[in-house]
């Protein structure tokens, strides 16, 4: 028997719903609603062994509010009862207490279907549905910041332009502010403190749909889900299973502690909360009901919105087993591998958690990606802590950690099974740094939160130019461009899956902020005004995306899954083949890349030069452009299409043979189109 509301079964009176709760602490639970005529009402829910309640309810209707509660217990001063995990709807009432809303599931898709983009061609770009239109001037008042702006005709030719094929958008399931920051007069911004799994937040939606209800609040989100489709724009929503709104022992009962504390949460033998998550409860996967509720709202989502994959929070979590330990083999998500639905859509890990041996990147299991942190942390290493230690008069890293991540990261995937397409990549997210504030500050900046600065990541491996935050001093703008391009291409030419970081591609900032999940303000919203760095930095990410999109589309399907059909050759300065000694000498920071498949018509040559000057190279020699196995090709000329150092737009067009000289400026990448093994000259 489905739990929530449902159809009741045949031979039921047309006006009842079949209502089903699973409250295994409770002996007896009534279900209190609104009639037809808006006046209170209570029906008796039938209890089975299994800790199930379920009964027929009638005139239970479309829009009417719903609750549980114990029977012949003393209702709540508050008005408070007890939530339907599997709510489709969540409202708030005037006196601030939480009801379910029965909601009707039609919905007019006009022939949707899913854009379906492989892995191999997918660039996800992370947004916050309020923020990304708030302050944009094209997008009408009434629709900024909601489930409607984000669908509007100017931010979908933003996306489009920019070169994405799927927005993940942070959470969208109905959520609460946390009670420390209602004290300091603050709001949840980011979303990561879940109400209801299958309920999307009311706050998201236009005036005009908030005002006519719940149902309009859902077809509006739908309707944002269809037009993104009709642009060929996937939806990725960020799912937080790991814990509730609920928070820890002593903080208000909205739902499952009420219905079954011991079957929600994990607890130890003493009966105390293990937290995993660091939000004062933790969601216990080894518990089926836990598993069933998260299994149930993902179908959900698929199935009635139309979602075409989703980010889990704190994923490690959801893979613990009945000792609290990791596993890949997990039911949970042995269970999504094996579901008709869920097997179909993108699954992307963020691969660790709070608790103990909570780093687990690479180890999630075929049928998942994952958040490369390590990508993170070697792209910043090498570009902008690297650039810092340099000018300091240090050391810096080497390209050989660069390397492993421009090639998919190999080695930490293997392990599971899995190839380059399980790294998503990413340099920035919604926590941390912006791309733009990752070149201009040292510190960071977070006294807004209400936490004397405590609060955010203190590691950031940034890099402020010589000046902390904002400056007209041009000559340190324009270091920072160079180094936030160079970020971003590395981003967009790595293999593997890149995520952009709404407004990195415009310059975002967030004056020093590295934890603004607490600032629903300008500070977080984008700004749609670039200024000369920002309208910089969005013709360089077009123009990397643009060069990314036109690689794959000249390499087979399977590029660059089959190993044996693509290739990565690396080069020194000199053109030749990069010697093991130079990938250890630790003043290397110079290396030539050329990818490409033996039936590709085009093949890629990218230089990155870490050095803080500029060098003279030799691009590879013609006799250098076969490996032992003899698969790469006799390419005969490089053309210079883009390039990050001050001099490249001056020089794009330029064409070279092989064995020729050129100039790697100094901190730059350099990006030239070869001939690939499938052309053929007329």
């Amino acid at each position: 028997m489905p739990l929530g509301i449902s159809a009741p079964p045949a031979g039921a009176p047309d006006d009842a719903v079949n209502v089903s709760v699973f409250a295994p602490d409770l002996e007896a639970v009534d279900v209190h609603y609104t009639d037809p005529a808006g006046d209170r009402a209570v029906a008796r829910l039938h209890a089975d062994d299994d800790g199930t309640h379920h009964g027929l309810v009638p005139m239970l209707r479309p829009g009417a509010s719903y609750a549980f509660w114990s029977r012949d217990a003393v209702l709540p001063a508050d008005g408070q009862l007890l939530l339907d995990p599997y709510a489709r709807a969540v409202l708030e009432d005037d006196g601030g207490a939480y009801w379910g809303v029965h909601v009707a599931e039609d919905f007019d898709w006009g022939g949707d279907a899913a854009p379906d983009v492989p892995w191999r061609d997918t660039v996800i770009y992370e947004a916050h549905v309020r923020g990304q239109s708030m302050l944009h001037p094209d997008v009408p008042e009434e629709l900024r910041g909601s489930y409607a702006g984000m669908a509007h005709p100017a931010m979908i030719g933003h996306l489009l332009g920019l070169g994405v094929t799927a927005v993940q958008l942070l959470p969208i399931h109905v959520h609460l502010d946390e009670p420390h920051l209602q004290d300091l007069g603050l709001p949840n911004y980011w979303g990561y403190n879940t109400l209801g799994f299958f309920a999307p937040h009311p706050a998201y939606a236009s005036p005009a749909a908030r005002a006519a209800g719940p149902q309009a609040i859902r077809d509006e989100l739908k309707g944002m889900i269809r037009l993104l489709h009709q642009a060929g724009l996937e939806v990725i929503l960020d799912v937080v299973y790991n814990h509730t709104a609920e928070g820890g022992p002593g903080q208000k009962t909205y739902s499952w502690r009420g219905l079954g504390e011991s079957s929600y949460y994990r607890q130890d033998a003493a009966g105390h909360y293990v937290d995993t998550t660091g939000c004062g409860n933790t969601l216990d996967f080894s518990s089926q009901p836990v598993i069933d509720l998260a299994l149930a709202s993902l179908r959900h989502w698929v199935e009635d919105y139309h979602v075409d994959g989703f980010r889990f929070d704190l994923a490690v979590t959801l893979a613990r087993d009945e000792d609290n330990r990791f596993t890949p083999r997990h039911r949970f998500l042995q269970a999504i591998a094996a579901d008709p639905v869920l097997s179909h859509v993108k699954m992307i890990a963020e691969p660790w958690d709070l608790g103990h041996d909570g780093w687990q990147t690479g180890r999630f299991p075929p049928g998942f990606a994952d958040w490369n942190d390590g990508f993170r942390d070697t792209v910043r290493d090498f570009w902008v802590a690297g650039r810092a230690a340099l000018e300091d008069g240090g050391a810096a890293p080497t390209v050989a950690r660069l390397a492993s991540v421009l090639s998919g990261s190999r080695e930490t995937f293997a392990a599971s099974g899995r190839g380059p397409l399980a790294s998503v990549n990413l340099v920035t997210a919604h926590d941390g740094f912006t791309l733009r504030d990752l070149v201009s500050y040292r510190h960071k900046h977070n006294q807004a939160n209400g936490e004397s600065n405590r609060d955010g990541a203190d590691d950031n491996r940034s890099h402020n130019h010589g000046v902390e935050g904002h400056t007209g001093d041009e000559s340190v703008a324009a270091a920072r461009l160079l180094t936030a391009s160079n970020v971003m291409a590395t981003l967009l030419l790595s293999l593997g899956v890149p995520m952009i970081t709404a407004g990195d591609e415009f310059g975002k900032t967030q004056r020093g902020n590295n934890n603004a999940y607490c600032q629903d303000n300008e500070l977080s919203w984008l700004d749609w005004s670039p200024d000369a760095f920002g309208t910089a930095m969005l013709r360089h990410t077009q123009a990397f995306a643009k060069i990314r999109r036109e690689f794959l589309q000249h390499q087979p399907f399977v590029y660059p899954t089959i190993a044996e059909s693509s290739y990565l050759l690396w080069f020194n300065a000199e053109g030749t083949p990069m010697r093991q000694e130079e990938w250890t000498d630790g003043s290397t920071r110079l290396v030539q890349l050329l990818l490409g498949s033996t039936s590709g018509s085009i093949d890629g040559l990218v230089v990155f030069n870490g050095h803080l000057g500029d060098r003279s190279i030799r691009l590879p020699e013609a006799v250098s452009l076969r490996d032992f196995r003899g698969r790469a090709p006799e390419a005969t000329r490089f053309e210079l299409r883009y390039g990050t150092g001050a001099r490249a737009p001056h020089r794009q067009g330029a064409v070279f043979g092989t064995g020729e000289l050129d100039t790697a400026e100094g901190n730059s990448i350099t990006i030239y189109r070869c001939d690939g093994p499938g052309t053929t000259r007329p």
